[in-house]
C-alpha cells in the first residue's frame, strides 16, 4: 500500500479523533434527505459507523476520508488527464466569480445543507443557497468548442478519473480498517454516554405526569 496514502489517513482519523469530544446532539429539526456521502458508504462500514451512530459524527469522519480520495484523483488528473484537468480548471475558475457559501466549512459541515428546511408559513427573505445560485456576468472570452476527437479523449479521460477514484476509495477503506478499534472506543467514550443521556430524559418527561 502506499504509505503515503496510508499517513494522510492516519492523520485524517487523528484529527477526527482530536474533534469527536467537542461534539454535542444537535437540538434543530432532523434531516429530510439522507446524505449521500455517508449513507452506504465503505469508509463508515469499515470501521464500524455505519449504524447506531449520529450523522454528524459519521459526517466528520467520511469528509475528512473523502477529501483524502479527492486529492489523489485531482494528483492524478493533473499528471496524465490534460483535457480534464483544463475542464476543471475553466469550472473552478467560473465558481470562483459567484458566491459561495459553503466554502471554507470545516470537515464536520462541508457537503451539508447551508440553509435549514423551510417551515410552512415562514418563508425566509433570502436563503444561501439562493445568493450562490444568482447569475454572474460571463467573461467575454469564450473558449472554443472541443471537437469531436476531444469530446473522445475527454470521455476516456472522465473514465480514467472515475477508475482512479473507485482504486483510492477501496485503498483508503483498506487503510483505515486498522484504527476501527480506537475509532469504536472512542465512540463509546464520547458519544455512546450523550445518546444515553437524552434518552433517559426523554424516558423521564414521558413518565412524568403532566404539571396542569
Amino acid at each position: 500500500m502506499d504509505r503515503s496514502l496510508d499517513t494522510r489517513v492516519s492523520q485524517a482519523v487523528d484529527a477526527w479523533l482530536e474533534w469527536l469530544p467537542r461534539w454535542r446532539p444537535s437540538t434543530h429539526r432532523g434531516r429530510t434527505r439522507l446524505c449521500r456521502r455517508c449513507f452506504g458508504s465503505p469508509v463508515m462500514a469499515a470501521v464500524g459507523l455505519d449504524r447506531d451512530v449520529p450523522h454528524t459524527v459519521q459526517h466528520g469522519l467520511s469528509t475528512r476520508i473523502k477529501a483524502i480520495v479527492d486529492e489523489v484523483v485531482d494528483e492524478y488528473t493533473e499528471r496524465n488527464l490534460p483535457l480534464l484537468q483544463r475542464e476543471l480548471k475553466a469550472a473552478e475558475e467560473s465558481k470562483a466569480r459567484s458566491y459561495r457559501p459553503d466554502r471554507g466549512l470545516e470537515p464536520e459541515y462541508d457537503g451539508l445543507p447551508v440553509d435549514p428546511d423551510p417551515v410552512p408559513g415562514e418563508p425566509y427573505l433570502f436563503t444561501l443557497a439562493g445568493l450562490a445560485g444568482q447569475e454572474v456576468a460571463e467573461p467575454e472570452a469564450v473558449p472554443a468548442p472541443l471537437s469531436e476527437e476531444e469530446k473522445s479523449a475527454l470521455r476516456t479521460e472522465i473514465r480514467l478519473a472515475d477508475e482512479c477514484a473507485i482504486h483510492a476509495g477501496k485503498l483508503v477503506c483498506l487503510a483505515i480498517a486498522p484504527h476501527r478499534e480506537r475509532i469504536l472506543a472512542a465512540v463509546a467514550l464520547y458519544v455512546e454516554p450523550q445518546i444515553e443521556a437524552l434518552l433517559a430524559d426523554l424516558t423521564l418527561e414521558l413518565d412524568s405526569p403532566p404539571s396542569w
